[in-house]
């Protein structure tokens, strides 16, 4: 074997070391958090559905803000208006419905990453809104989405 083809073959071995150390530091998610992230994957996915039907024109999905100050669940267009659409999920009542779980620090967060992506926007001025998408599963009747619009102002 060639000098450079054992430097390379040693780098690759300490390469998969380091990831399996790397890997062995990650905890596994628990069965319980993946379930939850799962069901509010769900959610979103259905009130994709339904503001498409609702007439909105859907432009972005899942969109992180760049300050690192949370993401953007859907962006949409509902005519002349640009909607920024938080999407909670619940399967029970207990805590009382999806909405309420939009605190002030969230709905500062939202309104953050919504300057930031308006200031992006090649259009302007744009008439924006908050809007909240809620989710509830019913065992009879399944999933149900419920459009709060104007939720809340900034």
């Amino acid at each position: 074997m060639s000098i450079l083809a054992r430097l390379m073959y040693r780098t690759l071995v300490w390469k998969e070391r380091q990831r399996a150390r790397i890997a062995a530091r990650v905890p596994s998610p628990a069965a319980s958090e993946t379930e939850h992230l799962k069901t509010g994957a769900r959610g979103e996915t259905l009130a994709y559905w339904y503001l498409r039907q609702a007439g909105y024109t859907i432009v972005a999905r899942n969109r992180p803000a760049r300050s690192g100050g949370g993401e953007l669940d859907l962006v949409g267009w509902d005519g002349p208006v640009l909607s920024f659409v938080e999407v909670k999920t619940r399967t029970t009542d207990v805590a009382g419905p999806p909405e309420t779980a939009v605190s002030k620090a969230k709905q500062k967060r939202i309104a953050r990453a919504a300057n930031e992506y308006l200031r992006r926007l090649r259009r302007k001025p744009v008439s924006y809104r908050f809007d909240i998408a809620s989710v509830t599963w019913n065992p009879e009747a399944g999933f149900q989405v419920r459009l709060i619009k104007d939720a809340f102002k900034t």
